[in-house]
């Protein structure tokens, strides 16, 4: 079958548990042999978490903080990119360094487009996160501090419908994004192949496998959540082990260029 540009479609393999258990070995791996890489950039978007949250408090929106941390998760595939990269290049044997890393990924033009469908997901995800707020809380909320907002949330009916409802189009958006990204990034790396078909191939994926796949997701979820607790600087650690894993599981998903 032929991709929108014209070349044949990637072949998606079927995966099982142990597939996951084995990429997240090997990317436990990457992380020990070259950790400073991993902490850069475990460290930018832990920076960019805590920068957003004083935004937030500069301007008296500290109680969007829960919501932020529950959608921050949806950009970590675009941070990880150039985790992608290095476990790629760790394997081919290639050097890593940070020029090689960055002359890669201004090649691949097609991850801008990826990286512009993540964050219009997160945007959409913010915005429908305020209209909840507006419906059901009341259109000029405003709360002075995040215990404030938990409060009204855990203690108040229209607060639990709020929680019921934006947690499960989070969990919706979650899932869709993660079907959209979860092969794509690494795929537009490694191969030739437009952002449409990358997309498509992954949710091909999520399809083939939709146990482990979900399984997967839930552990990502699971993961970022806890680690964004603490300020966000458990995510120095998280996202590379994450970001290397990823890669691994990739290349289990997809099935190598006939030679």
């Amino acid at each position: 079958m032929a991709s929108v540009s014209g070349k044949a479609d990637p072949v998606v393999r079927r995966i099982a548990a142990a597939d996951i258990a084995e990429a997240l070995s090997l990317g436990l791996r990457d992380f020990q042999a070259v950790p400073l890489y991993g902490l850069a950039f475990g460290a930018f978007y832990a920076a960019g978490g805590i920068a957003i949250v004083l935004c937030l408090t500069a301007f008296g929106m500290v109680y969007l903080a829960y919501p932020l941390a529950a959608g921050f998760a949806m950009i970590g595939p675009f941070v990880a990119t150039g985790l992608y990269e290095v476990s790629r290049r760790r394997e081919a044997g290639q050097p890593v360094s940070v020029g090689a890393i960055w002359a890669t990924l201004r090649t691949r033009s097609e991850i801008g487009w990826m990286a512009f469908v993540t964050l219009f997901v997160f945007v959409i995800w913010m915005y429908q996160v305020r209209l909840l707020i507006a419906l059901l809380l009341g259109l000029n909320a405003s709360f002075s501090s995040l215990h404030e907002f938990i409060t009204v949330v855990l203690t108040t009916n229209e607060g639990l419908l709020f929680l019921a409802i934006g947690n499960a189009v989070g969990a919706a958006l979650s899932l869709i994004l993660f079907s959209l990204t979860v092969v794509s990034f690494p795929l537009l790396l490694d191969r030739e192949v437009d952002f449409v078909t990358a997309m498509i191939t992954s949710v091909r994926a999520v399809v083939t496998s939709p146990l482990p796949m979900i399984g997967w997701a839930a552990l990502i979820v699971i993961l970022l959540a806890v680690s964004a607790m603490p300020y966000f600087l458990g995510l120095v650690v998280t996202l590379p082990v994450l970001g290397h894993t990823t890669w691994h599981l990739y290349r289990r998903i997809i099935a190598p260029v006939p030679g």
